[in-house]
């Protein structure tokens, strides 16, 4: 909660002719669904896991030191910007390696059998950031750092990294697109951030060919159309894969509200998009998930969604209703379109290439 962006208009540094305002990642989201984790009653019922900061030579399996330096000394002389759109305040480098090693720390509890799954609640987010910079919001690349570490720890050799939020997952993209250890796939709103990235054809190379995954979504998707390419592309991808890990940054600004996204999902969504997941976990590597918190700008939401998730992992339901629902699911373009169908048909064909080429599946 004390990683402190300043006072960014949005994303944009305030100024003359920008009036101050409130950044659009900040603590209020995060508070929030804790905040109702713990209204809810659910919380009492989870087993807490501690973070820890990672240290240095943990950070360079993915970052580097040029990087790591630079970052450490903006953060100990109080503070700026890598860009408009990433700020840090004093100390948020610390922070942020305790919201890497929260889900390393994840990684861990789960890999040793404390739990069977995982949620790490950490700020700042990471799946932008690449190994020698900061990139929107994001310090560390949280979800790379834990997957390096369950292969340098636990021997593991095929983990894979799911991420829905609404951007492109370009930070464990770049970190790994030469590797054939971990299976990248990012379902992502196309053109919207990175917009020169997330491309279907982008596929990894050398060994890391076709270990990478992109499913572009057009703006306007709705429960509908992220189900069926979920369906017909990430859920065969990862059984093809067979991971002994499943990893997932999971955002919440694919939500119907949110001011970064154009999408149109709901707590239901999510809770099905875990569901699927997980049903992967329980057949593939023992129900062995973690996932870890990314974007989602909308207060009002986020934290109903954030419960509907955890709710799913835990198998436990508290109850409480989301009110926003009803209407979320009133907007039109939840059922699949046409053209949508035709655009995820498009994806598919050209990435079952990749699952044959690289796991020999039918």
């Amino acid at each position: 909660m004390w990683h402190s962006t300043g006072r960014h208009a949005g994303i944009y540094k305030p100024g003359l002719t920008i009036q101050p305002g409130t950044p659009f990642e900040e603590a209020e989201t995060k508070r929030r669904f804790k905040n109702l984790l713990d209204v809810s009653g659910i919380t009492d019922a989870l087993f807490p896991i501690r973070p820890r900061a990672l240290g240095r030579d943990e950070l360079e399996r993915v970052h580097t030191r040029a990087y790591l330096d630079q970052l450490k000394g903006l953060s100990d002389s109080g503070g700026g910007a890598f860009s408009a759109n990433t700020p840090l305040g004093s100390g948020s480098y610390e922070i942020a390696a305790m919201s890497a090693g929260g889900v390393v720390e994840a990684v861990d509890a789960v890999l040793r059998g404390d739990v069977k799954n995982a949620y790490a609640l950490v700020r700042p987010p990471g799946h932008h950031a690449v190994a020698d910079a900061a990139m929107g919001f994001c310090l560390l690349a949280n979800g790379a750092l834990a997957a390096r570490h369950a292969i340098t720890k636990f021997g593991l050799e095929r983990v894979a990294i799911v991420d829905w939020d609404v951007h492109h997952g370009n930070g464990a993209q770049e970190i790994f697109w030469e590797s054939p250890e971990v299976l990248t796939l990012s379902i992502h709103q196309q053109g919207n951030y990175p917009s020169e990235l997330g491309g279907y054809k982008e596929r990894g190379e050398g060994k890391g060919s076709g270990y990478n995954f992109n499913i572009p979504m057009l703006p306007g998707s709705g429960h509908g159309a992220y189900m069926e390419a979920m369906d017909t592309i990430i859920v065969p991808a990862l059984i093809a894969f067979r991971p002994q890990l499943i990893i997932v940054s999971c955002g919440f600004d694919a939500g119907a509200y949110d001011p970064l996204g154009r999408m149109l999902l709901h707590s239901d969504s999510f809770r099905e998009l875990t569901r699927r997941v997980m049903d992967v976990a329980e057949a593939e590597c023992q129900g062995r998930l973690v996932m870890c918190h990314e974007g989602g700008y909308e207060q009002n939401t986020v934290p109903y969604m954030g419960l509907a998730v955890i709710e799913t992992l835990s198998g436990r339901l508290t109850g409480l209703e989301d009110p926003n629902l009803q209407d979320m699911k009133g907007l039109f373009g939840q059922e699949v379109q046409s053209y949508q169908l035709e655009h995820i048909a498009e994806v598919r064909r050209f990435l079952l290439r990749n699952i044959i080429e690289v796991c020999g599946a039918d």
